[in-house]
């Protein structure tokens, strides 16, 4: 009951941070990492702390998320399946390349991936599954790692495992936003067609969510397309008028 308690206060701070309200978002966290450690189930609590070091990440404060991270893993490590393990590290992978150890982050965010294949059918707790499938979240964390270090092409075809590894029905603000991320991507690689096409398709994804992320990410296209504008590009007035569009009426 505790541990369900735990994930209840959970999704609760996950919607206060889709909803950008960051300290509140980070005072739920704590209600259930009490929760998660007073349950007494090994790896639960752990994988709050995982959640807080994500929430750090995001908010350009990483210099108490490699902490967190490892020691959520620590919590976690020989206590959980394979799979869920796989979560532990690829976020430790992240707070490791934001630190600068861009090699061992390279390693760790491998060892993820390889635990994802070496035992795809262990039962993993319903406490791991907050943001869908293990293999999604594995994605979708290695291509900020590879994002980090400067590797664009390699992140945008993990952007794109990631979008496809959830189900769009279920997850599809989690799955717009990857797509928003990958599109990034492929904007800094200079090819602003196939930019524009996972932007469409983002889009596409966006229907019926209600996300300041996802109107933050739309005004940020918008932003990121202005310098293309001039150039009478036809991909990128059609986007840029869906965008227009999509503000309007969010």
């Amino acid at each position: 009951m505790l541990s369900a308690a735990s994930r209840g206060v959970h999704l609760l701070g996950w919607k206060s941070y889709d909803a950008g309200q960051q300290g509140l978002a980070q005072r739920y966290y704590l209600q259930s990492y009490a929760l998660a450690t007073e349950s007494g189930l090994r790896g639960h609590d752990g994988f709050v702390m995982r959640t807080m070091a994500m929430q750090g990440l995001k908010l350009h404060r990483p210099e108490h998320c490699l902490g967190l991270a490892e020691t959520g893993l620590n919590r976690a490590k020989g206590h959980v399946d394979a799979q869920t393990e796989a979560l532990f590290h690829v976020v430790h992978a992240h707070t490791l390349a934001k630190s600068g150890k861009h090699r061992a982050a390279l390693a760790t965010a491998d060892h993820a991936r390889t635990l994802l294949t070496g035992a795809p059918g262990d039962e993993v707790p319903f406490w791991a599954l907050a943001w869908g499938p293990p293999a999604a979240s594995v994605y979708s964390r290695t291509a900020k790692v590879h994002e980090t270090i400067g590797d664009h092409r390699a992140a945008a075809e993990q952007y794109a495992l990631a979008a496809t590894a959830r189900p769009s029905f279920t997850y599809a603000r989690f799955v717009a936003l990857d797509l928003v991320a990958g599109a990034e991507m492929h904007l800094k690689r200079g090819s602003i067609e196939q930019a524009c096409t996972t932007w469409h398709r983002a889009l596409d994804q966006m229907g019926g969510v209600r996300s300041v992320r996802t109107r933050k990410a739309v005004s940020r296209m918008r932003g990121d397309l202005a310098r293309f504008r001039a150039r009478g590009l036809r991909c990128v007035a059609e986007l840029d008028e869906r965008g227009r569009e999509f503000l309007a009426a969010a």
